[in-house]
C-alpha cells in the first residue's frame, strides 16, 4: 500500500472556501489512487486554508500525471477556489500542481504538475488528450464577439454576469471599487450636496474660473494642486505633452503641414534670440500635436444641449530657457477666415481658450484611443486567445496569465457602464523585457521549436485573424517564425498591459481634476475671432457644474491606486515551478527594484515629480 501526503490550498479572497464534498484522485503512469474524500476533523477547505490529507494506492503509481478534483453539492451549492495541490511520497520530492480556478457546481477537474511543457514535448497520449480536452472546453466557454466595426474583437459577453467564474474578480473590495453604481455615483452626490450648501445650481455654468475650486475641497493630490496653480503657464502646457496621460501624441516636426500655415513672423517673438522657425525646424526643436483623428466626429448632446468638438493643431518649440512651449494653435484642420491661428502674443483670454481647446481634444484622445483602445481592447485580444488556445501547462500561458488578471471583467464593465450608449462618458465627454526572452529561451531551444508548436501557432492565429479581424492593416505576420518574434510579441503585450496602461491611467486625476486644465466637454463652438473672447465666453464653453463633478469623480475613481493592487512582477499565483523559471522571476524583480531606485533618485528634490511609472505603482494587469 502506497501512502501519499496531499496538501490542498484554498483561495484567500472572499467566498473561496466551500462546505461541499471534495474528492481527490491521483493519476500516475501506473494507475490511479483511491478516490479520497477531503475530510479532516473540524472545518476543511476554508478561505485561506492549507489542509493536509493522506491518499492511498494499492500499487505504486509511478510518475504522477494528473490530480483529479471532484466537487459534489452538500445541501446547498457552494463554489470553491483551489489555489494548488502538492503531492509527496516519503523519500521523494514534492510535486506541485497549480490550479487557480473555481470549481462550480458538481464538477470534475484534472490539473497538471507545474512544469511547463509545449505540445511537442509530450510523450504520453493521455496527456495529449488532456490538453485537447482542456482547450475544447475553454473554446466553448470563451468565444469571440464583434462589438463595433473597426476595433478589436472582444469576449462574447454582454455584461460581466455572462462571464465564467474564473474570469470574474474574486475580491469583494475590488468589486466594490469597479462598480460605478456603488462607488462613483455616491461621490458625485456628495459633491452635489456640498455645492447645494453653497447655493450653487448643479446644472448651470460656473461664474468664474475660481469657482472650480469649490469642488476641489474633497478630492485632491499634490500634482492636481500644482496643476491648479500653474495650468495657465505655457511651459506647464508643454510639460504635460511629455509627462501627462498621453505622451505618445507629440511628434517632432521637420516640415510644417500644408494645412497649418504658420509663418516665421508669426512665431518670431516666441523664439530664442538669434534664431527663427526655419532654423529650429532643421535643428529638430519644433514639435507638433495633430488631432486630425477628431475631425468630422459628430458632437454629443447632453441633456438636450449640443456639445462641440475641435480637431486642433498645435506647434511647440523647445526653448533653451523656457522649456517646451506652445507657439501656435489652429482649432480646425482646414485653415480659413473662421479658423485663425492663435499665438501667445494674442489677447491673453484668446490664447488661454485656444489652449483649453487643445487640452479638450487631448482628453478625448487619451481616454478613448490611448487608454481604452491601445491598452484595454488590445490586451483583451491576447486574453481571449490565450484562454482559447493555450492549456494551463503551456509556458506561454504561465507567462501571460498574471498579466491578464481581471481584464475581461473590467472591460465588460467598461463597455456597459462607461462607453455604452447611456454610459458615463456620454454624460461628460464627447520594460526592457529580458525576462520574457529568458522564459522563451527556457522552453524553446530553437526557432524550429517555435514553428512546430501547434498550440502556439493556433494562439497567434486567434490573435491575428480573429481578435484583430476588424483591423486588416494591423501589421501582424501570418505566423510566428522565431524565438525573437515570439519574445517581442510577448514583451509588447506585457508592456501594454502594465507600463503603458499605467502611463495613461494612473495620472488622469492629477491632470484632469482641475477642470479648466483638461475639460471633458465644451458647450460652445471654437472661437472664430480672437478679439471677441471674453471670460463670459470661456465660462459658457467650459463644462457646467454637473459635468465638472462627474469629471472629477470619474477620473479619481479610475486613476487612484486600487486597494488590492498587485505590483508589476509580484505574481500572486505561482504558475511556474521550475527552478530556472523561478530564478528568472527573481532576477526580474531585482531589475525592477533597480529601476524603482533609479526613478526615485532622478526625482529627488524636484518640485514636480513623475512617479507614475514606479514599478511599485504599476499594476501587473489591467484591473481598472
Amino acid at each position: 500500500m502506497e501512502v501519499y501526503t496531499v496538501t490542498v490550498a484554498t483561495g484567500t479572497s472572499e467566498y473561496s472556501g466551500t462546505n461541499n464534498y471534495v474528492f481527490v484522485t491521483l493519476v500516475g503512469e501506473g494507475g490511479e489512487s483511491e478516490r479520497t474524500l477531503l475530510d479532516n476533523p473540524g472545518l476543511d477547505l476554508c478561505r485561506g486554508a492549507v489542509d493536509q490529507y493522506k491518499v492511498t494506492s494499492r500499487s505504486p503509481l509511478g510518475s504522477l500525471l494528473l490530480v483529479r478534483l471532484e466537487k459534489q453539492r452538500y445541501w446547498v451549492e457552494d463554489n470553491w477556489f483551489c489555489r494548488y495541490v502538492t503531492v509527496e511520497l516519503p523519500g521523494e520530492d514534492k510535486v506541485t500542481f497549480p490550479c487557480y480556478r473555481w470549481l462550480v457546481g458538481d464538477v470534475k477537474v484534472e490539473i497538471r504538475a507545474g512544469m511547463g511543457k509545449i505540445c511537442g514535448d509530450e510523450s504520453l497520449s493521455q496527456l495529449l488528450v488532456h490538453r485537447k480536452t482542456e482547450l475544447l472546453e475553454r473554446q466553448n466557454t470563451y468565444r469571440w464577439a464583434k462589438w463595433a466595426p473597426g476595433i478589436p474583437r472582444c469576449i462574447d459577453a454582454k455584461t460581466e454576469a455572462d462571464l465564467p467564474q474564473d474570469a470574474l474578480i474574486h475580491s469583494q473590495t475590488h468589486i466594490h471599487t469597479v462598480t460605478l453604481q456603488s462607488h462613483l455615483f455616491p461621490l458625485v452626490s456628495l459633491l452635489e450636496l456640498s455645492l447645494k450648501k453653497l447655493s450653487i445650481s448643479f446644472g448651470k455654468s460656473w461664474n468664474d474660473l475660481d469657482d472650480f475650486k469649490r469642488i476641489f475641497w474633497k478630492l485632491r493630490s499634490p500634482i492636481s494642486e500644482y496643476c491648479m496653480e500653474h495650468w495657465k503657464e505655457d511651459w506647464f502646457f508643454g510639460y504635460q505633452c511629455l509627462n501627462g496621460c498621453n505622451p505618445r501624441m507629440i511628434q517632432m516636426c521637420r516640415r510644417l503641414p500644408e494645412n497649418f500655415p504658420v509663418t516665421s513672423d508669426m512665431v518670431q517673438s516666441s523664439m530664442a534670440p538669434g534664431t527663427n522657425l526655419d532654423k529650429e525646424l532643421k535643428a529638430g526643436k519644433i514639435y507638433l500635436l495633430d488631432y486630425a483623428i477628431m475631425d468630422g466626429i459628430p458632437a454629443n448632446i447632453i441633456k438636450g444641449k449640443p456639445q462641440y468638438i475641435a480637431a486642433p493643431l498645435c506647434l511647440l518649440y523647445q526653448h533653451p530657457d523656457k522649456g517646451l512651449i506652445p507657439v501656435a494653435i489652429q482649432l480646425a484642420q482646414n485653415p480659413d477666415l473662421t479658423s485663425p491661428i492663435f499665438l501667445p502674443r494674442d489677447p491673453p483670454l484668446a490664447w488661454l481658450l485656444a489652449k483649453m481647446w487643445v487640452r479638450h481634444a487631448e482628453f478625448q484622445v487619451f481616454q478613448l484611443l490611448s487608454h481604452l483602445l491601445r491598452t484595454h481592447l488590445v490586451i483583451e485580444v491576447f486574453c481571449v486567445a490565450t484562454l482559447r488556445q493555450l492549456p494551463a501547462v503551456h509556458p506561454i500561458y504561465k507567462l501571460m496569465a498574471p498579466h491578464l488578471r481581471y481584464t475581461l471583467e473590467i472591460n465588460c464593465r467598461g463597455r456597459t457602464q462607461l462607453i455604452s450608449p447611456d454610459g458615463i462618458f456620454k454624460k461628460v465627454s464627447i520594460l526592457n523585457q529580458f525576462f520574457v526572452t529568458g522564459v522563451v529561451d527556457l522552453f524553446y531551444q530553437s526557432d524550429h521549436d517555435v514553428q512546430e508548436d501547434l498550440e502556439l501557432q493556433a494562439w497567434f492565429t486567434d490573435i491575428s485573424q480573429e481578435g484583430f479581424a476588424e483591423l486588416p492593416s494591423f501589421g501582424l505576420p501570418s505566423k510566428i517564425s522565431s524565438r525573437e518574434e515570439l519574445s517581442t510579441l510577448l514583451a509588447v503585450a506585457i508592456f501594454t498591459s502594465t507600463v503603458q496602461h499605467a502611463a495613461t491611467n494612473n495620472g488622469q486625476f492629477d491632470w484632469c481634476a482641475w477642470i479648466p486644465n483638461t475639460p471633458c466637454s465644451m458647450r460652445q463652438p471654437p472661437p472664430t475671432d480672437k478679439d471677441a473672447v471674453t471670460m463670459d465666453m470661456i465660462m459658457a464653453t467650459l463644462p457646467d457644474v454637473s459635468q465638472s463633478c462627474m469629471q472629477m469623480a470619474i477620473t479619481w475613481h479610475l486613476g487612484r491606486p486600487q486597494p488590492d493592487a498587485i505590483p508589476l512582477g509580484q505574481n500572486m499565483e505561482e504558475h511556474f515551478t521550475e527552478s530556472r523559471a523561478l530564478e528568472l522571476i527573481s532576477e526580474f524583480r531585482k531589475e525592477l527594484k533597480g529601476i524603482q531606485d533609479n526613478i526615485l533618485s532622478q526625482n529627488e528634490g524636484l518640485e514636480l515629480q513623475y512617479l507614475f511609472l514606479l514599478p511599485s505603482r504599476i499594476e501587473n494587469s489591467i484591473t481598472i
